[in-house]
């Protein structure tokens, strides 16, 4: 190779070892610093000769020690040809800096180290917003945690007003006949049993909490489906209502009994509640599988939704489509959130006057 290319292919070298975005360093077999580029010096606060006077080992930190020396006794004796950690630094201003740290060993051509090549990222910041968002992930926990424990007391004491309201009413009225045809008296024991209805309802979401893992099982889609038609069977006898259900005996869903048979039977009594007075109510029941999750079909031809006008509260506490007298808005509420807190979701298809689909995803089992 001429001299002068030679040359120039040296200082090609020096300038990307030296500008180099990230920080680049040669070592020795011993961990003594031999070469370092301006990133590194700038990362660790140290000139080039400073660091040359001492060892990777005498600005890291001791809990991450060991492990470096570890990976890099690998290196060396052949086992591992590189390896990558996050680590520890002490900047020369005594704080702690973080970097990842990729290492890969050089080698004579009999085989033997020469000297470790590593390139050092800063990642403090990174680090710095991790640990930020753990700490307010651990805040939010805790706040929740005491939100959860306010709800169950309040729910609980009003509970328990609300039954002695109830009960209060019901003295009266036995007591005193003539009440029973005073208007006011009216207004007030109506006005009772909306508070106990609207308490029983708050104490139905006050449950809804994050669930254990342990807490779910595998169940059989088709199994607990199935229970759910039985339970309904009386209601869909009476009003000449068809369900045919086409569920698959082998799909399983990872769920908690209690929330799989409430959102089933939710949907199902949903689907006779809101049908059309114009033609026999027809509900058809099928699954598939899609990707990881176990998908449940109920189809109706019901009133349908009109879901460019109510989609977006669909779902929200109290709020209702059609003028049925046993509507509360509560029920579609808290099966969404089971179905969410067993990880899974919901999808609606609607038409006016034709009727609607729920496809409610849940993790397969």
């Amino acid at each position: 190779m001429p001299k002068n290319l030679s040359l120039l292919k040296d200082k090609l070298f020096e300038n990307i070892f030296n500008n180099a975005m990230g920080g680049i360093a040669i070592l020795n077999i011993n961990g003594q610093w031999i070469k370092v580029n301006k990133s590194v010096t700038a990362f660790l606060g140290y000139s080039e000769d400073e660091l040359y006077s001492m060892s990777f080992k005498d600005i890291t930190h001791k809990d991450d020690l060991d492990v470096n020396l570890s990976c890099m006794k690998s290196l060396l004796k052949g086992d591992a040809d590189n390896y990558q950690m996050e680590k520890r630094y002490f900047h020369k201003n005594g704080s702690i800096v973080w970097a990842k740290l990729s290492a890969s060993i050089v080698r004579n051509p009999e085989g033997e180290p020469l000297y470790i090549i590593s390139q050092i990222d800063d990642i403090s910041k990174h680090k710095k917003d991790k640990n930020h968002l753990e700490f307010m992930l651990g805040v939010a926990k805790e706040q929740n945690s005491r939100l959860s424990s306010f709800a169950e007391i309040i729910t609980h004491n009003l509970r328990t007003h609300a039954s002695n309201l109830m009960t209060l009413v019901a003295f009266l009225e036995e007591e005193s006949h003539e009440l029973t045809e005073d208007e006011n008296f009216d207004l007030l024991k109506g006005s009772v049993i909306n508070l106990s209805q609207t308490v029983s309802h708050l104490t139905e979401v006050a449950k809804i909490k994050a669930i254990d893992e342990s807490n779910i099982e595998v169940l059989n889609l088709y199994d607990y489906v199935n229970q759910c038609i039985y339970n309904v069977s009386a209601l869909a006898k009476n009003i000449h209502c068809t369900i045919e259900n086409e569920v698959s005996e082998n799909h399983n869903v990872k769920a908690i009994p209690a929330y799989l048979d409430s959102i089933i039977l939710n949907f199902l009594t949903n689907a006779v509640k809101y049908r059309s007075d114009k033609r026999d109510p027809v509900i058809k029941l099928s699954s598939e599988i899609q990707d990881e999750y176990a998908v449940f079909h109920i189809e109706d031809n019901g009133l349908g939704i009109d879901l460019d006008k109510f989609g977006d509260k669909l779902f929200q506490m109290y709020k209702t489509f059609h003028r049925n007298k046993d509507a509360l808005g509560v029920g579609l509420f808290i099966t969404k959130n089971h179905v969410e807190s067993l990880g899974g979701h919901i999808k609606v298809k609607s038409e006016v006057n034709v009727g609607t689909t729920f496809s409610i995803f849940l993790k397969a089992g």
